[in-house]
């Protein structure tokens, strides 16, 4: 007599769907996988592509508690659920109207420290050279020293659009050793003539600076204040059509909302509050962006990952919208 054949619940194998089903943008599990941001393909070809993330997994500048290292790494899992239905609040799918690549994470030697910004720096400007607009992930916030010298090497002095609880321009100390770190680069910046600072409006700031050094301070709480609305209408004023460079620090945000970060302030911006803020600046002309200062691992269920993916994630809409995508916002 032949063995009946026995199947066992669950060990049946199931075809792979030939398309996403359900109304999912993606045919597969939004919790496994390799986790690059949006799942996008990995690549170091940038050349056919519009859009490339990059992470730049760097915390050696940070002033207080260390962990923006695995940051680049936290907000690419914080994104996948981002690529699973058409986009909020616009109802398209923003990498039909936009190629984009995940480049992975700039390698560099943190056993020779000074050698890293001129690794930052080069990795980004060989990104760039193929017109391509560069989003990083990192990350502390000194990352962006390199990244705006890449910027502006291509497309001249920059507005600084800044979202952070700390001005960063915290000045060097005369005569002494060079303190440059995540407190102190865009004073450098300012000095080096990377920004325009009449250009350049820095949001959310709650930490006292003697000298703003001509940039336009919103505080959070004007924003908690006057709104959203009208921060948005100033930054606009004042950026114009200058080439800008956007950069927000997740401490922009209160550490109710985003508790992984390593020097969290009170009274900060909600998430709303900002994406109210960020989703509006469609008509401004960035060249580039990066989030930083995301710590995972003082992170509670993600919150501060998912923010932080979630900003990227709306430029990457507005790139997708100057591309010819319909907003049903």
């Amino acid at each position: 007599m032949a063995k009946k054949k026995i199947m066992r619940q669950g060990t049946t194998p199931a075809p792979k769907p030939a398309q996403p089903v359900g109304g999912l943008l993606i045919a597969q599990q939004t919790y496994s996988n390799i986790g690059s941001f949006l799942r996008v393909p990995y690549s170091t070809d940038v050349r056919q592509a519009d859009h490339v993330f990059l992470g730049v997994p760097y915390d050696t500048a940070t002033t207080f508690r260390p962990g923006a290292r695995f940051g680049p790494q936290g907000v690419r899992q914080g994104s996948a659920q981002l690529c699973e239905l058409k986009s909020f609040p616009h109802g398209f799918n923003p990498l039909d109207h936009v190629k984009a690549v995940d480049y992975g994470d700039v390698y560099f030697d943190h056993a020779v420290p000074h050698t890293i910004p001129g690794a930052i720096e080069r990795t980004a400007a060989e990104i760039i050279k193929h017109d391509v607009f560069l989003t990083t992930l990192g990350g502390d916030h000194f990352i962006t020293y390199p990244l705006l010298k890449a910027h502006a090497a291509k497309y001249g002095p920059l507005a600084l659009v800044h979202f952070d609880a700390h001005p960063d321009t915290w000045p060097e100390v005369e005569g002494k050793q060079v303190e440059l770190n995540h407190g102190t680069m865009f004073y450098r910046a300012v000095k080096e003539g990377l920004i325009v600072p009449e250009k350049s409006v820095q949001t959310g700031i709650r930490t006292w600076v003697d000298d703003k050094m001509g940039l336009t301070i919103i505080g959070a709480p004007e924003v908690h204040e006057k709104g959203p609305a009208a921060a948005l209408d100033r930054i606009k004023k004042i950026v114009g059509r200058h080439p800008a460079y956007l950069t927000f620090d997740i401490d922009c945000l209160d550490p109710a909302f985003a508790p992984g970060t390593g020097t969290p302030v009170a009274g900060g911006l909600s998430t709303a509050q900002a994406f109210a803020i960020l989703r509006g600046l469609g008509s401004l002309n960035i060249v580039g962006m990066d989030v930083v200062e995301v710590a995972p691992a003082y992170d509670q269920a993600e919150i501060t990952a998912i923010a932080a993916a979630t900003i990227a994630y709306d430029q990457l809409c507005l790139r997708a919208i100057k591309k010819g995508a319909k907003s049903k916002a």
